[in-house]
């Protein structure tokens, strides 16, 4: 497998096996979700059940966030699993915290970027799974204050996220490779307490130092499981100190979201989800990684994301300094100015039964059946199986009403602009207002369309 393309969840996937054999809790069981076969073994409480609905509200509403991947990994420019992936001796590594200069501005800049993309919230990596802490933390001097920054970096991005309107979102890795006990915490009692004692300690900091805090992140839970890492007793002191947060699934308890990675993947209905993507394919910073995603692939996913009920956390990371790369400004530059034209297909997201077309998506808000042309085929477009009665079509951008025919096979809009001429970029949404739900049914169309009389 490409170590390149590789996801986080692959990369632990394919350690499974050393774990198991050195006695380790089997990091194949899942890094993205609760252990299962062990929730079902012990009736976990589900802390912040009582609260969920109100809590999560925004978050349903909000739909897009911006994921930052900033630490001292960024320096190296290789991407954020470098310590691991290419083992430099530790010392050699550290160092690199004392040339880690993030400029003070960065994190406003961020902030900016993210409202001009049309984002309602951010989440910053606080701590990544080097161990190092972007805060004052007060638990080791592998941070941001008394290493190469020289200033707390999450307070920082605290103002500047506030200052923007949008949410703060903290991300925490759970996974420390430079705890002395990070590993040994899987085989070692007396090692176990010390860590978890260091890692509850941590959280605590971060939710009692910057005001009021709307997203926890974990993440990775290796080597442990929601016993070891006594995650109920985390989750609970979180919803202590923080009774409005929403907390999502690894640290191995359902919490409040699921965080499928890298893949857009509904949960089950009534449970909130948030699909997470890199911009290229990178979390972290990598100089060599130009495989960015185009205006259009991005809004695709987030419609995709917003059809199924879903957020979309898509990821920048930033350069050494924390500055911005030039591609990452200019799509999400592109990515905003389209939802801006077309915002109100993000709130589009009731449950949609028109899904099949060879070049458009579809979402739904009542019986508004909003059609999103990816690949404009040229003065028509068409959709088979409608079964539903249309009374309007017009183009979202201009409002112009657009023509139409149906029969029982087709709805079929015409009129359109020439191939090469779609009337938006990256994509045009057609907004169809039917008579009730809109539903479709190709197999209708497969079985019972008249066929010619001879072959």
């Amino acid at each position: 497998m490409d170590m390149m393309k590789m996801t986080r969840r692959e990369m632990m996937l394919g350690a499974a096996a050393v774990g198991v054999a050195a006695g380790v809790p089997a990091m194949g069981q899942s890094i993205d979700a609760p252990d299962k076969a062990a929730a079902k073994k012990v009736a976990l409480p589900d802390v912040g059940a009582a609260t969920r609905a109100e809590r999560m509200a925004w978050w349903h509403a909000a739909k897009f966030g911006m994921f930052i991947h900033y630490g001292t990994y960024s320096t190296i420019m290789r991407k954020e699993w470098d310590l691991e992936q290419e083992a430099p001796p530790y010392a050699e590594y550290m160092a690199k915290a004392k040339t880690f200069k993030p400029r003070k501005e960065s994190p406003r800049e961020w902030a900016r970027l993210a409202k001009k993309a049309g984002m309602k919230y951010m989440v910053l990596t606080t701590k990544h799974h080097e161990g190092f802490c972007n805060w004052d933390t007060k638990l080791t001097d592998y941070n941001a204050v008394k290493q190469g920054p020289g200033f707390d970096l999450v307070r920082e991005y605290v103002e500047a996220v506030r200052a923007e309107g949008l949410k703060v979102g903290f991300y925490y890795s759970l996974m420390d490779w430079h705890h002395p006990d990070g590993a040994k915490c899987a085989t070692d009692e007396a090692a176990r307490r010390r860590f978890v004692e260091y890692t509850h300690g941590l959280i605590r900091e971060l939710m009692t130092n910057y005001g009021k805090i709307d997203v926890l992140w974990y993440d990775v839970a290796w080597p442990l499981d929601a016993a070891g890492w006594e995650s109920v007793k985390m989750n609970e002191m979180v919803y202590g100190l923080q009774p409005g947060i929403i907390i999502n699934n690894r640290n191995k308890l359902p919490g409040d979201f699921s965080t499928p990675e890298q893949k857009i993947e509904a949960a089950e209905r009534g449970r909130a989800w948030e699909s997470c993507m890199t911009l290229n394919g990178s979390w972290g910073y990598c100089q060599a990684d130009d495989e960015w995603k185009t205006p259009r692939t991005v809004v695709r996913n987030l419609i995709t994301c917003v059809k199924d009920d879903g957020n979309y956390l898509l990821n920048i990371g930033p350069k050494p300094d924390g500055s911005i790369p030039a591609e990452t400004t200019e799509i999400l530059t592109a990515v905003g100015e389209w939802i801006g034209r077309n915002g109100e297909v993000i709130q589009a997201n009731d449950v949609c039964k028109v899904t099949r077309s060879n070049y458009a998506s579809f979402s739904r808000k009542g019986n508004t059946l909003y059609m999103h042309v990816h690949i404009w085929p040229g003065d028509y477009v068409a959709i088979g199986g409608m079964q539903t009665k249309v009374k309007s079509a017009k183009l979202l951008r201009t409002g112009k009403p657009v023509a139409f025919t149906q029969d029982d096979w087709q709805v079929k809009l015409t009129g359109l602009p020439a191939f090469g001429a779609a009337p938006d970029t990256p994509i045009t949404t057609i907004v169809l207002e039917c008579e009730s739900e809109p539903v479709q049914d190709n197999l209708n169309v497969r079985q019972n369309k008249p066929r010619p009389a001879t072959a």
